[in-house]
This record gives C-alpha cells, sequence and structure tokens, in this order.
C-alpha cells in the first residue's frame, strides 16, 4: 500500500546564475514568472550560461514531498503528466532513484521546466527568480486520477499549484473524502493564495485536510478572508511571526477547533513551525542557518510532517522533524540531495 500519494506538476529545476543583461534579455523581470517555452528552450541553449555548473533536478511540490518522503523510508508514489522527451527521462529517473514510485501520463507537450536563476551570483542567495514554462505538467486531468490510485493511499498530497485546476481538485479531494483519507495541500504561493483563499477555506471545512502555508502565504490567507487591504512588507521575520500568533493564531485556532480536521501548519523557516489543530497552539522552533537555496525546503518540511504523521508520532514530533529535515535541504540547491544525508531522520520514523 502507499503511503503517500502526490499529485501535482511534473517539473524539472534547473538552477543556473545570470547577469541582469541576459535577465533583461529573456525577460526574466519577476520574482516568479512563466515564460513561453520557445523561451525556454533557447535559455536552455544560451551560450553565455555555463551549463557545466548548472544544476538540474526533478522539481514541482508534489515531486519534491514524493521523492524526500522516500528518502525517509516511506512507501511514496507521484503522479503527474510529463512530455516524451530528455528532460522526462531526467524526472522519471531521478524520483525513482530516490525510491518513489512513478505514476506518470504522457502528453505530445514538452516535460515543463522551470529555472531558478541567481541573478549576477551575489552570494550564495543573491537574488533568485524563478521563470517556468509548465508545459506537459498542465495536461494531468481528473481522468488520470483513478478510484484504484487514490485508494491505496494513506495520505494524499497536492501541489497548490493545480488549484486552477478545479475539477482535478475536486475529484481527488471527494474521492479521498469518501475513503476517509485526508489530503494535505501546500498553499504554493503567495499570489495562489490571494486567488484561492476562500477555496481553501471551504475545502478545510469540507474534508479531511492538512494545510501548509508560510509565513507571507498565512498572512495573505489571513488578509483575503478578512477582505482587508493590510499589507505586510518589509516585515522581519520575527514581526512576522508575532503577528501570526497574536492576530492569525485566534482565527486558525477556531476554524480548527473541536475536529481533528483542519490541521493548519504555518512555516516559518528559521523561526520554526506553528500547527493549529483542535483548537489548540503547537509550537515548535527551530534556528537559522545560511542557506545555499531556499528552493524545496518548504516541500521538505511537509514530507517530513506528514510522514511522521503516518508513522503515529506526536503533532509536536511532525514539525519538529519537519525543522530539521527542511534544514538539510537548505544546503543543496532544490531537493538536489543524496538519501544518505536523511538516513538518521528515517530511523526515526522507524522507532
Amino acid at each position: 500500500m502507499t503511503e503517500l500519494l502526490c499529485i501535482g506538476n511534473a517539473i524539472v529545476d534547473v538552477f543556473i546564475d545570470i547577469d541582469n543583461k541576459l535577465a533583461l534579455k529573456y525577460g526574466i523581470l519577476d520574482t516568479v514568472q512563466h515564460i513561453d517555452r520557445e523561451q525556454a528552450d533557447s535559455l536552455l541553449r544560451e551560450p553565455a550560461i555555463d551549463f557545466s555548473k548548472a544544476v538540474r533536478t526533478s522539481g514541482g511540490g508534489a515531486a519534491n514531498v514524493a521523492k524526500i518522503s522516500a528518502m525517509l523510508g516511506m512507501n511514496a508514489a507521484f503522479s503527474g503528466c510529463t512530455g516524451n522527451d530528455e528532460l522526462a527521462n531526467l524526472f522519471k529517473d531521478e524520483i525513482s532513484g530516490a525510491g518513489v514510485s512513478p505514476v506518470l501520463v504522457n502528453s505530445n507537450e514538452k516535460t515543463g521546466i522551470c529555472f531558478a536563476c541567481n541573478i549576477d551570483g551575489i552570494n550564495k542567495l543573491g537574488e533568485t527568480r524563478f521563470a517556468a514554462s509548465p508545459g506537459a505538467a498542465l495536461d494531468l486531468t481528473e481522468e488520470h486520477i483513478s478510484d484504484e490510485l487514490i485508494s491505496s493511499a494513506e495520505l494524499i498530497v497536492l501541489d497548490g499549484y493545480i488549484l486552477d485546476r478545479r475539477p482535478l481538485v475536486q475529484h481527488i479531494l471527494l474521492k479521498a473524502s469518501r475513503r476517509g483519507i485526508p489530503v494535505a495541500l501546500d498553499a504554493a504561493s503567495v499570489f495562489q493564495v490571494k486567488r484561492k483563499a476562500e477555496e481553501m477555506l471551504t475545502y478545510s471545512r469540507t474534508f479531511p485536510l492538512f494545510l501548509f502555508m508560510n509565513a507571507d502565504e498565512t498572512l495573505a490567507f489571513y488578509n483575503t478572508i478578512r477582505k482587508s487591504r493590510d499589507e505586510y512588507i518589509n516585515l522581519s521575520e520575527k514581526e512576522k511571526e508575532t503577528i501570526i500568533l497574536r492576530d492569525v493564531g485566534p482565527m486558525l485556532k477556531i476554524i480548527t477547533d473541536g475536529e481533528l480536521f483542519p490541521i493548519v501548519v504555518v512555516k516559518l523557516g528559521g523561526r520554526g513551525a506553528i500547527v493549529y489543530a483542535g483548537g489548540n497552539v503547537y509550537r515548535e522552533e527551530t534556528f537559522t542557518i545560511t542557506p545555499r537555496s531556499t528552493v524545496g525546503a518548504g516541500d521538505a518540511f511537509c514530507a517530513a510532517f506528514t510522514s511522521a504523521w503516518i508513522r503515529g508520532k506526536s503533532l509536536s514530533e511532525c514539525a519538529a522533524l519537519g525543522n530539521k529535515v527542511a534544514r538539510e535541504i537548505l544546503e543543496v540547491p532544490g531537493t538536489y540531495i543524496k538519501s544518505g544525508k536523511l538516513k538518521n531522520f528515517a530511523k526515526v520514523l522507524q522507532k
């Protein structure tokens, strides 16, 4: 039986260093944006980029969760859509190599790609801009998610970026709910939260749901539900935490009060995590490190948290393991990590 079934966008992440001139040439001007496939293919052939230093790795939120969960010793599967190309082979080989069972649909479109562009290579953190061309990933529909696939899982993880495909999301939630299978939904981005907060709230009240959000997404969720125009900008991580505990927390306690679900998990990066469940609050702190990259850390947290929950750990233990595993991912680009790095955490789940 599959312990975690992860469903979402199959993406290959490509980590590159580019300068402002190249960023302007390819129109990579925003922190997060889409580019068309012609631009993406041209960027892959760009002679000014040293691709010998680039890292290509499987990506997409749900695929990252599946990959890290498998490295933690879980029986994990991933369902998504790829093309019939070199990137599809890379994606499948990498998740399979991590121990994930791939349930992939083929499309005539090219496999999705996302460039994580470190502008000017200022330092390890630099200024990172993300340019995605999702391609075949968007061709996954409800027709591809069978009753057998859903019923094989103990817990289902959904990539928040598929919230735009409402029929697919509702198809999964309904089938899982009828079988008493909880679903973990990662909010994915502030942009998604601002557009989909009402739907996320409705799903949390209707289905057995875990809702994962980072600090910025949590504040956006709070503002959108309250229909407030408040903007939380230029705040430190500590200031965001204070506002969440003081202002957002009471609302999340009400949302979670009296039932097993929803369980709302707020990821605070270097400040740890807060879990709201049954009207109670569970706080797990961590310590800050200087990351090589923050890409995939939230997915790693979700992977560790849900894996620990399946194995019967307390919510505090789930959050603590999430903090520790996420910290390991901060040391590598995306989820490009050797499984041996997570062996000690896998042993924790076996106890």
